[in-house]
């Protein structure tokens, strides 16, 4: 029963993780329902790859409130499995599937985690451990006091041009 109240209370999508090791101004918008992805050639490039691979998983598995993109079960071991276009955010996919683990794990689900990079043909092995554990629960608290707090002030990176928030936060 712990473990069910705590997922009550834990309201957080694998993609807030994502921007939470990102962007805490981009983490913000979404969090309180600023959603710019619809419009992003990049975001729908990242889709199409998605629909385009794995094509014999089971995908876009729905545990409330994570979206898992690719699930595969055999010989009993659960795997999920989080497809990306490029490595270049790697830190925070890495957290984004260690939540999913996390998730899991409060449910007494046992699972491995994968990302990957089907451009690259590279598969990147994510295993919640202790020290991954305390820092998704480190996250988790952050990223709730980020989405309670006011809105952080924009800091520039190379990418940010690249993102679908971009003239949100600069413009």
């Amino acid at each position: 029963m712990e473990a069910e109240s705590r997922l009550k209370e834990m309201y957080i999508r694998g993609i807030q993780v994502n921007y939470y090791y990102i962007c805490k101004t981009k983490l913000w918008l979404f969090s309180h329902g600023i959603t710019m992805e619809k419009e992003s050639d990049l975001v729908k490039l990242g889709s199409l790859l998605h629909r385009e691979t794995f094509l014999r998983d089971e995908k876009d598995v729905m545990i409330e409130p994570i979206a898992i993109d690719v699930v595969r079960g055999k010989n009993g071991e659960i795997t999920v499995v989080e497809v990306k276009r490029s490595e270049r955010m790697e830190k925070a996919h890495i957290f984004q599937v260690a939540y999913y683990l996390y998730f899991l794990e409060k449910l007494g689900i046992k699972a491995k985690g994968q990302i990957s990079y089907p451009k690259k043909k590279k598969v990147v092995d994510v295993i919640l451990d202790e020290k991954m554990r305390e820092e998704v629960e480190k996250a988790l608290r952050e990223i709730e006091e980020t989405v309670r707090g006011e809105i952080p002030k924009p800091v520039y990176r190379s990418f940010c041009r690249k993102c679908a928030y971009y003239e949100l936060c600069f413009c």
